[in-house]
């Protein structure tokens, strides 16, 4: 059981943060919704929008200028709370 929750929770981070390096790099280049590269940078704006827009409010506060490091920090908060979901299962079984 425990091996299978680390498994779950190792392919979800993954998973997120492969979603969240799509996010950034296609934001570069994805200007047009309708071609393919468009339409799939709105689905991984639309899967990662409720763990960026956080990180947004929070940066918020800060003046960072021109740059959004939302993603960034979102990024960084995934690995930090999959490590700790994993250390938690790790001492509860």
């Amino acid at each position: 059981m425990e091996q299978l929750l680390i498994v779950a929770i190792t392919w979800f981070r993954q998973i997120i943060m492969l979603l969240l390096m799509i996010r950034a790099i296609l934001s570069w280049f994805a200007r047009n919704p309708g071609n393919t590269i468009g339409r799939i940078n709105q689905v991984a704006i639309r899967l990662t929008e409720p763990i960026v827009e956080p990180c947004r409010k929070l940066m918020s506060k800060f003046n960072t200028g021109m740059f959004d490091f939302s993603v960034l920090i979102a990024f960084f908060l995934v690995d930090i709370g999959a490590r700790l979901l994993i250390m938690l299962v790790s001492l509860i079984f």
